[in-house]
């Protein structure tokens, strides 16, 4: 399968737009074997992918050690690999971010993916104010001129941090959440990021499968899994899990959105390609936990584009459902 592919921002780098987000292969999303996880990640290679996106805590680097074994038994060119560092701080705090931690981190992801070089480190949704500190980036220019990074971004909860850290002129991409449940990154920051040339990275795009259409009130989740036990950010931002939307209202949601899916396409499918209807988003990562979930995700990318009318009614569904009870908090 061919995917269509773009311009990395300021890297230059021709990548695909559809990803593949490595944190269900490393944890907290219920159980995933090593042998499934793997199969996965194949799959998604196999459909044309191009991008894989993980952290050095999606289980304590087994999701960096996974993407390590897989891409070694995989000739010819290597994707694009980005990674992220931070959260393995304990405590978590602004004053923690020094040079010299980020660069254990990365010395310790060099080691997980088996190379010299990482493609993309980004800072993990740190504390609000080390997107204003400049020493931080300093540290990361000098990581950079090392030969350690060859780029650098961030990972963001928030719309005020993405504007805050591109200001940085090192910054090369903002990872955010974007999807039909949390709009609001089309108001303002998209426009500031197609300005810049800065790569836009969308995760959580099916809203923690939310956009799959297949949960109800129903659904049960496994302790492990952070739709069970991170609804109200007991864990981290509540906005990573079901995108912060209390959940009968995502439900509800997702019936006004069914009779949008084109025909003949499923609603991740339909969910995956309003993302890619934006011209500032440079990839979208949906995570796999499955071969058959990796390959489903690919078909989005061959899907046709959605009509004016489409558009305008998800965009009404969110205004009226959603808007009330996320569009201000981030």
């Amino acid at each position: 399968m061919t995917l269509s592919t773009t311009i990395f921002g300021q890297t230059g780098k021709t990548t695909t737009r559809l990803g593949f987000g490595a944190w269900a292969i490393g944890g907290t999303w219920g159980e995933v074997s090593h042998d499934d996880a793997k199969a996965a990640l194949h799959a998604s290679l196999d459909a044309g992918v191009q991008v894989i996106d993980t952290a050095d805590v999606y289980g304590d680097g087994r999701s960096e050690r996974i993407i390590r074994e897989v891409l070694a038994e995989r000739p010819g060119t290597r994707p694009f690999v980005a990674t992220k560092a931070g959260r393995r701080l304990n405590p978590h705090t602004a004053e923690a971010y020094t040079g010299a931690a980020i660069e254990s981190f990365i010395d310790r992801s060099l080691q997980n993916l088996g190379v010299e070089c990482l493609d993309l480190v980004q800072l993990h949704c740190p504390p609000t104010p080390v997107y204003s500190n400049p020493a931080m980036f300093a540290a990361l220019d000098e990581i950079k001129a090392k030969g350690k990074i060859a780029n650098y971004g961030v990972s963001v909860e928030t719309i005020a941090e993405a504007m805050e850290a591109i200001k940085n002129p090192g910054v090369v991409s903002v990872q955010i959440i974007y999807n039909l449940l949390r709009q609001r990154p089309a108001e303002v920051f998209f426009k500031a990021a197609r300005a810049q040339n800065i790569a836009v990275i969308v995760r959580v795009p099916l809203a923690s499968g939310l956009l799959t259409g297949k949960m109800s009130a129903q659904s049960q989740f496994a302790a492990d899994d952070h739709r069970s036990f991170n609804r109200n950010g007991e864990a981290f931002d509540k906005g990573e899990t079901f995108s912060g939307v209390p959940y009968d209202v995502a439900l509800e949601a997702v019936e006004e959105l069914r009779p949008l899916v084109p025909q003949g396409a499923t609603m991740a499918e339909f969910a995956l390609r309003w993302i890619l209807m934006e011209e500032a988003v440079t990839v979208v990562i949906p995570g796999a936990k499955s071969p058959a979930q990796a390959e489903a995700n690919a078909k989005a990318d061959a899907l046709a584009a959605l009509s004016p009318a489409t558009m305008e009614k998800a965009r009404e569904i969110y205004t009226r459902l959603i808007a009330p009870h996320v569009h201000a908090l981030w």
